[in-house]
C-alpha cells in the first residue's frame, strides 16, 4: 500500500491548475445512461472514483472511451466519451456499489430509461450513514415502486416516472441530483423544493439541458423540471474543483506561501474565501485564477461552522482544521452536515495540535509548530488534512491509507512537489 512522505517547513510558491471537479463529474456520468446518444465530458480529472463509476456504468451497458491526453501535466485535453445505446442491466451490484457511494446516482437515470432498476444500498461509510431514504421518497412521489429486497433497492415504474412536487425536508446533494435527472425523462412537471444549490448541481442541470432537458431555478433552492421524451448527446465541460482550490489555498496559508490556482473561481466558494481573509490571507483575482498569498503578517483563527452551499463547504472543513493549529489565537469549527467528521482529530494530535471536541464542535487552539509522525488517513478529506499539516510541521511525516487521497485529488504529489513542497509517495506496503 503506497505512502505519502513529506518533509516539511518548505514555503509554496508558483501555480497550481486546478482539474475539473470530482463531485460534478460523477452525476454527469451517470447523465449518460438518460439517453442512446454520446455524452462527451471534458475537463475530466483522473481519479480513483472516476474509474470506479466508469467500470459500474459499463455492466449497465455504456460504452466508455477516454480522447485526448493531459498536455502540460494539465487535464483540460482529456475527454471521456460515454454512449448508453441500450441499457444491458439494470442491476448495479454490492461489490461495485460499496466502493463508492456516488454509485446510487445511477438509480434515477435507469428508472428514468428503463423503468426499472435493482440498485445495492451502499451501507456506511467513515463519515457517517448519509441515508439514502430521500432519493427513494422522492422517486415514489414521481410514481416509481420501491422495494427494499436482501440489501437492494428494487424500483420499478413500467408505464414511466410522472412528474411529481417534492419537498425536502432537509438540503441533499445526491437526492436532488438523483431526482432532477429521474424527472428530466417524467411525464409532466415536477417542482423540487429545498433543493441543493451547490455549484455541482447548477453544472448537471446545464448539462441536462444542453442534451434537451427543461429546467429552471438552476441555483436557488427551488427547481422546476418540464419532463421530456428524450435526451440527446452534447459535449459538456467539468467546472473546476472548488473543493481541490480550497485544499491548494489552504496549503499555500499553511506554509505562509504564495500560490495561484489557475481555473479557480470565486463565486464557486465564497464562504470560504471570506474565512481565509478574515484569517489574514490575501485573496486576488488573477487573468487565470486566484492568487493566494499570507503578506500581512501572522494569520489568526476564526470560528468557521459547515453549512450547505452557499454556506463553509463541509469538504473543506478537514483542511480548514489543518490550518487553524498552525495560527495565532482559538478557533471554533462545528460540523452541521455530516456526523462523525472529526477522524482526523486524533491524528493531527499526533503532530502536536491542540485540538478539543464536544460533540459536534472542536475548539482549536493554534501551537508554535507541528511536529512530523506517521499518521493514516480515515477518509478522503482526513486524509488531505493530515498532508497540509505535513507540509507545515517540523520534521517528516508519513501518511499512510493514501488511497483515500487517490480518490479525490490527481496527482497531488507532483502538484505539491512543482511549487517547492519536500513530498514524494512511496510503494510498499504501510
Amino acid at each position: 500500500m503506497d505512502r505519502i512522505r513529506i518533509r516539511g517547513g518548505n514555503r509554496l510558491v508558483g501555480r497550481i491548475a486546478i482539474s475539473g471537479a470530482k463531485n460534478a463529474a460523477l452525476p454527469l456520468m451517470t447523465a449518460s445512461l438518460l439517453t442512446d446518444q454520446t455524452l462527451t465530458l471534458t475537463n475530466l480529472p483522473h481519479l480513483a472514483d472516476i474509474a470506479t463509476l466508469a467500470s459500474l456504468l459499463a455492466q449497465h451497458g455504456v460504452q466508455v472511451s477516454m480522447n485526448g491526453d493531459a498536455p502540460n501535466g494539465g487535464h483540460s485535453g482529456r475527454a471521456l466519451s460515454l454512449t448508453a445505446r441500450a441499457i444491458t442491466s439494470t442491476t448495479a451490484p454490492y461489490d461495485l456499489v460499496r466502493k463508492m457511494r456516488a454509485s446510487v446516482l445511477v438509480l434515477g437515470p435507469l428508472v428514468a430509461r428503463a423503468g426499472r432498476a435493482r440498485v445495492s444500498l451502499p451501507g456506511g461509510c467513515a463519515i457517517g450513514t448519509r441515508p439514502v431514504d430521500l432519493h427513494l421518497k422522492g422517486l415514489e412521489q414521481l410514481g416509481a415502486r420501491i422495494e427494499l429486497k436482501e440489501g437492494y433497492v428494487e424500483a420499478a415504474a413500467p408505464g414511466g416516472l410522472k412528474g411529481g412536487h417534492i419537498v425536502f425536508p432537509t438540503v441533499s446533494v445526491g437526492a436532488t441530483e438523483n431526482l432532477m435527472m429521474a424527472a428530466s425523462l417524467a411525464r409532466g412537471d415536477t417542482v423540487m423544493v429545498n433543493a441543493a444549490r451547490e455549484p455541482e448541481i447548477g453544472d448537471l442541470a446545464r448539462c441536462l439541458n444542453a442534451m434537451g432537458a427543461n429546467i429552471s431555478g438552476i441555483g436557488t433552492d427551488t427547481l422546476r423540471i418540464c419532463g421530456v421524451e428524450r435526451l440527446h448527446g452534447t459535449t459538456h465541460p467539468i467546472i473546476a474543483d472548488r473543493i481541490e482550490a480550497g485544499t491548494y489555498a489552504i496549503a499555500a496559508a499553511i506554509t505562509r506561501g504564495d500560490l495561484e490556482l489557475v481555473g479557480a473561481r470565486p463565486e464557486l466558494f465564497e464562504a470560504f474565501l471570506e474565512c481565509l481573509k478574515r484569517m489574514g490571507v490575501v485573496v486576488t483575482t488573477t487573468p487565470d485564477g486566484l492568487r493566494f498569498a499570507c503578506t500581512n503578517g501572522e494569520l489568526v483563527g476564526v470560528d468557521v461552522m459547515t453549512e450547505p452551499f452557499p454556506g463553509f463547504p463541509t469538504d473543506l472543513q478537514a483542511q480548514i482544521m489543518a490550518l487553524m493549529t498552525t495560527v495565532q489565537g482559538a478557533a471554533m469549527i462545528t460540523e452541521t452536515v455530516f456526523e462523525n467528521r472529526f477522524m482526523h482529530v486524533p491524528e493531527l494530535c499526533r503532530m502536536g495540535a491542540n485540538i478539543n471536541v464536544h460533540q459536534a464542535s472542536a475548539m482549536v487552539r493554534g501551537v508554535p509548530s507541528l511536529t512530523g509522525a506517521p499518521v493514516m488517513a480515515t477518509d478522503l478529506r482526513a486524509s488531505v488534512s493530515l498532508v497540509l499539516a505535513g507540509l507545515a510541521a517540523r520534521g517528516e511525516t508519513t501518511v499512510n491509507r493514501i488511497y483515500h487521497l487517490d480518490r479525490g485529488y490527481e496527482r497531488i504529489e507532483e502538484k505539491l512537489a512543482a511549487c517547492g513542497a519536500d513530498i514524494e509517495r512511496i510503494g510498499g506496503s504501510a
